[in-house]
């Protein structure tokens, strides 16, 4: 995959980086690098998916009850 950015007349290079930075962090290249460095089974996949619904739901609970 190939990241372009136009660096334009008046901007600095610092600002351009930035947007570089930006850029590479939403396409979530390094999350695929890391996902595909070890091999993981569907059941733990699964598992992991229902461990974090039922955390989001929980927390989600949570600040509904403190309102």
């Amino acid at each position: 995959m190939t990241l372009i950015i136009n660096v334009k007349e008046d901007e600095s290079i610092d600002r351009a980086i930035k947007r570089y930075r930006r850029k590479y962090r939403d396409t979530k290249v390094r999350e695929e690098i890391m996902k595909r460095k070890y091999y993981t089974k569907p059941s733990i996949k699964r598992r992991k998916e229902i461990l974090k619904a039922e955390y989001k739901l929980k927390k989600e609970l949570e600040a509904n009850s403190n309102h």
